[in-house]
């Protein structure tokens, strides 16, 4: 009587195709995460500012002036001036170096943007930074 040998290998095929389904769901839904209010951005061709190891905390202002903060529990809420200080001062009380940068729409008046960054200096940002998109004649 032959007795019969057990195979111990691992199949691994199955899991190579579960993680390429995984890497096209993700490559998919990336770009479509993107977080906040629709702000059209002014063009500009400058140099990228250096990312810090933690996320930046993003302040959108849309076409009307609106101020939005991009968290979790302020996301899609216009915020005034006051209210912006208050939820910006608690942030930085628990990390006080975090970056700051402003979505402002490429309509709003240069005088909103600099109400929104004195206020978020008094709150207590000293790094604060604005997100253009790249210019498209290059």
């Amino acid at each position: 009587m032959k007795r019969r040998n057990l195979i111990s290998d691992i199949n691994v095929v199955p899991y190579i195709d579960v993680m390429l389904v995984l890497l096209v769901i993700f490559m998919i839904s990336a770009p479509l995460m993107v977080q906040g209010i629709q702000v059209n951005l002014p063009e500009a061709s400058s140099e990228a500012l250096p990312v810090k190891n933690n996320e930046p905390l993003i302040i959108s202002i849309d076409q009307e002036g609106k101020i939005f903060l991009e968290t979790e529990s302020t996301k899609n809420q216009s915020l005034t001036l006051l209210e912006l200080n208050s939820f910006v001062s608690k942030i930085f009380q628990a990390s006080p170096n975090m970056q700051v940068v402003i979505r402002g729409d490429a309509s709003v008046a240069y005088q909103r943007v600099m109400v929104v960054m004195a206020e978020l200096q008094s709150a207590g940002a000293s790094d604060i930074g604005l997100i253009s998109q790249p210019s498209s004649t290059e």
